[in-house]
C-alpha cells in the first residue's frame, strides 16, 4: 500500500501588522486640588487642551469621579501621567484604550 507524499503547506508572505495600543490618561477626583489647579495643568500639558475643554474636563471628574483627558500612544501618555501627577493631580494608573 502506497501513501501520498505528505506537503507542507505553503508559508504566506504576508506579514500582519498589529497596531501599538493606545493608552488612556485618567485624572481621579480628590479632596484637595482644586477647580483651576486641574484645569491649568489640563492646559499646560495636555496638547491642544483647549479652556473649555479642561474646564469640561475639570468637572467630569468633580461630579463622575474621573475623566479621560488624553488617549494615544504609550510613550506620550507615560510623559503626561508623569507631569500631571508631579503638580499633583491624583492619577489612575495608564490602562489601554
Amino acid at each position: 500500500m502506497t501513501t501520498a507524499p505528505t506537503v507542507a503547506p505553503e508559508k504566506s508572505s504576508q506579514t500582519v501588522q498589529k497596531p501599538y495600543p493606545n493608552y488612556k490618561v485618567i485624572v481621579l477626583n480628590d479632596d484637595f486640588n482644586t477647580f483651576e489647579h486641574v484645569a491649568k495643568c489640563l492646559m499646560k500639558y495636555i496638547p491642544g487642551m483647549t479652556s473649555d475643554r479642561a474646564w469640561d474636563l475639570t468637572n467630569q471628574v468633580h461630579f463622575e469621579g474621573l475623566a479621560i483627558v488624553w488617549i494615544g500612544p504609550q510613550e506620550q501618555a507615560e510623559l503626561y501621567h508623569q507631569q500631571l501627577k508631579r503638580e499633583g493631580l491624583t492619577m489612575a494608573p495608564l490602562e489601554t484604550a
